[in-house]
């Protein structure tokens, strides 16, 4: 049942992950989970209104997980209007049969088979509404 959901993609995507810290964040932002209890915080930073470092820790399913590693490997130069495009792109795949997301984030479009278990779409979506409020959170810092 399960199969196409936990494929060998995104189990490589989600053995990638190390949990971390930034020092001094321009932004923070932790999002749970309230359905299976993954959780996810991360710290950005921002210049010129683009993330120029991340941290993450993450505890949740393969799932979040490789979310989180595709937001990971892509959030360096990103503007807050491309992670709300990825988050919303995210959101209409998984619960609207939307196309996948494009540009940096086009490798969310692996997690696509998520679309068929309504009980994953949170954990999945994690990271990228995390993304935003730390995004969020730094320019209402800076202003």
């Amino acid at each position: 049942m399960f199969d196409d959901l936990y494929n060998t993609d995104i189990l490589s995507l989600s053995a990638t992950l190390e949990n971390a810290s930034l020092a001094s964040p321009d932004g923070t932002a932790r999002r749970v989970s309230k359905l299976c209890g993954s959780w996810l915080e991360i710290d950005i930073n921002v210049e010129a209104g683009q993330v120029t470092d991340c941290a993450l820790r993450v505890q949740a399913c393969a799932l979040g997980q490789a979310s989180a590693a595709i937001l990971k490997e892509s959030i360096i130069g990103a503007s807050l209007a491309e992670l709300r495009e990825a988050q919303d792109g995210l959101l209409a795949m998984l619960k609207e049969g939307g196309a996948p997301p494009g540009g940096r984030f086009a490798k969310l479009a692996l997690l696509s088979g998520v679309s068929k278990y309504p009980a994953r779409h949170n954990s999945t979506c994690l990271a990228f509404v995390a993304a935003v409020e730390a995004f969020e959170a730094a320019m209402a810092s800076a202003a």
